[in-house]
């Protein structure tokens, strides 16, 4: 079995060491080997930055701490809340997720002129006046 390393050392730093090698091998051998590693390092940053950006992309990073509150809510009571307020960061990363995902947005007022809008059999309820990164617990309508 040929390892990870073995195949990128091999063929991309051979390729870029071997123009570096040549009648100066003394020399040219420290240098080789600065170059190379931080040729790895840099193939390394950019293989995490792709990793990071595919595991950013298929996550549903922007409405966690929604889905955290959902998900604790529904342990401790044995349904979804019937609302959770946010601040206004909040509301923009969900009203973001449901155009980037096309899921169909449901915002309406409710009786007390508060904007609303649904996620997951849950109402948000928007509280501008709190901190924008603001996620309340759970309410029940009851």
């Amino acid at each position: 079995m040929v390892h990870r390393r073995a195949v990128i050392t091999g063929s991309v730093l051979g390729g870029a060491l071997s123009a570096l090698t040549g009648p100066a091998e003394a020399a040219g051998a420290q240098t080789a080997a600065q170059v190379s590693d931080r040729l790895v390092e840099d193939i390394a940053k950019a293989v995490r930055s792709v990793r990071d950006e595919i595991e950013r992309q298929y996550t549903f990073w922007e409405i966690a701490a929604v889905r955290d509150q959902l998900r604790t809510f529904l342990r401790a009571n044995g349904k979804f809340p019937d609302f959770i307020e946010v601040g206004s960061d909040v509301w923009q990363q969900v009203y973001d997720w449901h155009v980037r995902h096309q899921q169909p947005l449901d915002i309406s007022l409710n009786a007390e002129g508060r904007y609303t809008m649904a996620v997951a059999l849950t109402s948000l309820v928007l509280r501008p006046e709190l901190t924008p990164s603001y996620v309340g617990n759970g309410l029940d309508a009851r």
